[in-house]
């Protein structure tokens, strides 16, 4: 990206060109889909109507790698009543359709959708002696962009984004991100569309953990309530140096209060993992009830991948929108990104003929798994049992190396394929196990080591063989480098 400061007078060059939103119009030329954005910065931002910018060189559309076209950077003074620090707001734009399908069609070819319905936002706590507002955020927000171009995974308020570094590549303790609605900016209609705008917010390690084992909400409310932390607009302050529950220790016990009353809302992950049917000899290549033969993911054709992920997209689907989960998957210019199906406590799809593949998929009883997972992804195994399996809930490992997923079932949950006489089943290469209470209170307890990783040699097995089952905690080398 590079920065620019576009002309007031060029009609298509930036929000400098026509009036704010009900007070003229924007050129023909401007493409439409930005009138409605520009206006609501417009309405925050009435005196910079000519914001410093950064821009993609190549646009997505022409084949560049950054999706959002640029990012306007604007000067909010705060609100000292508020406890509102002096603050950049960064606005990005290209994640929603601004030029229309036509237009996206004609360079890209595609038939879905070019937009998502939403744009981010980022709110950085301005420096003392800064005059002009750092560009990192804006690489932050194309980090982000990517992902959602790459995986078409969309954004909510609530979810966050485990980063494993400092945002800013300084020695900060702000090393992740929970996303939220944008506290002054409104959705707005487009000619494409409704676009809502969703904000970033840094948080340290442990505010993010907190948020998996909670929800991402509670703790988005929590910051609130700090001035320091994010206060009402939720500013990040690169510089923090302490945690909400080190600043205010009363803030532990709400988290742990909510954990124990409501369990956790996260209710899955991309992952590192695998899994093998023991029932049977791995050689055994003639049936599909097995997708890994050691650590080598069995690769499925197009039809069967595309079958797979409709069944979970629709067969574990909430009814209001998708959620992005924490933990480390491919890294992407920094970036570690994962999805989450679900946060519905069923598995009912709308219509059962809608999720059944071909022949060359169909559902198993399996007498014997064994599950593999490397270290991040073995850490949340105690949170899936205690804060979704105790709650009546599922949790799902979708794997990023392989068309593979894992989910976890309680008896509670509707419309499983796993059932208490055979609790382990595969539908191709997606296995469901279910756990009854006891059985989950049993784990937990063999399990407990998964909370001290720092005490963690890998590589580490647990097993039940009365109930045969195993689980495997690998290096992530063995899950990079499958023939390793």
């Amino acid at each position: 990206m590079e920065g620019v400061r576009p002309g007031g007078g060029a009609p298509a060059s930036g929000p400098g060109s026509g009036s704010g939103s009900g007070s003229g119009s924007f050129p023909s030329l401007f493409p439409p889909g930005l009138h409605g954005i520009y206006g609501e910065c417009r309405r925050l931002y009435p005196d910079q109507p000519n914001p410093l910018q950064v821009t993609a060189i190549l646009k997505y559309w022409l084949g560049g790698p950054d999706p959002l076209d640029y990012v306007s950077m604007y000067r909010n003074l705060g609100n000292p009543a508020l406890n509102v620090p002096e603050h950049w707001h960064y606005v990005s734009f290209g994640l929603s359709d601004l030029y229309g399908d036509n237009r996206v069609h004609e360079f890209t070819g595609t038939d879905g959708p070019s937009g998502f319905g939403f744009e981010l936002t980022f709110r950085l706590k301005r420096e003392t002696g800064e005059s002009a507002p750092p560009t990192w955020p804006a690489e932050l927000m194309q980090g982000l962009a990517r992902y959602v171009f790459q995986s078409e995974n969309t954004f909510c308020s609530g979810d966050h984004v485990s980063w494993h570094s400092p945002l800013d590549n300084s020695e900060s303790r702000i090393q992740h991100m929970l996303l939220t609605e944008d506290p002054q900016m409104q959705p707005v209609q487009t000619p494409f569309g409704v676009v809502t705008f969703l904000q970033i917010v840094g948080v340290c390690t442990e505010e993010l953990h907190a948020a998996q084992q909670w929800n991402g909400q509670g703790i988005l409310e929590l910051l609130r309530t700090v001035p320091v932390a994010g206060g009402p607009w939720l500013i990040t302050d690169m510089r923090r140096g302490e945690t909400i529950f080190e600043i205010d220790p009363h803030l532990q016990e709400r988290v742990d209060k909510g954990i124990e009353t409501d369990g956790s809302n996260l209710s899955g992950v991309s992952a590192k993992c695998a899994w093998d049917d023991l029932s049977r000899p791995p050689e055994d290549d003639e049936d599909s009830r097995s997708i890994c033969i050691g650590t080598q993911p069995r690769r499925l054709s197009g039809k069967d991948t595309e079958q797979i992920r409709e069944t979970l997209r629709r067969g574990l689907e909430i009814n209001s929108k998708p959620v992005l989960p924490p933990i480390n998957a491919q890294r992407q210019n920094g970036l570690n990104l994962d999805r989450a199906p679900s946060r519905k406590d069923s598995l009912e799809s709308e219509s059962s003929a809608a999720i059944i593949p071909h022949e060359l998929i169909r559902t198993r009883q399996l007498e014997s798994v064994h599950l593999k997972f490397n270290q991040e992804s073995g850490a949340l195994i105690p949170l899936c049992l205690r804060g979704r399996l105790l709650h009546g809930r599922h949790f799902t490992y979708k794997s990023i190396t392989g068309d593979t997923a894992i989910t976890f079932v309680s008896t509670g949950v509707e419309g499983a394929f796993a059932t208490e006489e055979h609790p382990y089943a595969a539908h191709g290469p997606w296995l469901q196990i279910l756990l009854t209470e006891e059985f989950v209170e049993r784990m937990l307890e063999d399990l407990e080591d998964l909370n001290s990783p720092e005490e963690f040699k890998l590589p580490k097995e647990y097993s039940w063989p009365e109930k045969k089952l195993k689980v495997s905690i690998l290096p992530d080398a063995v899950f990079d480098n499958p023939l390793h």
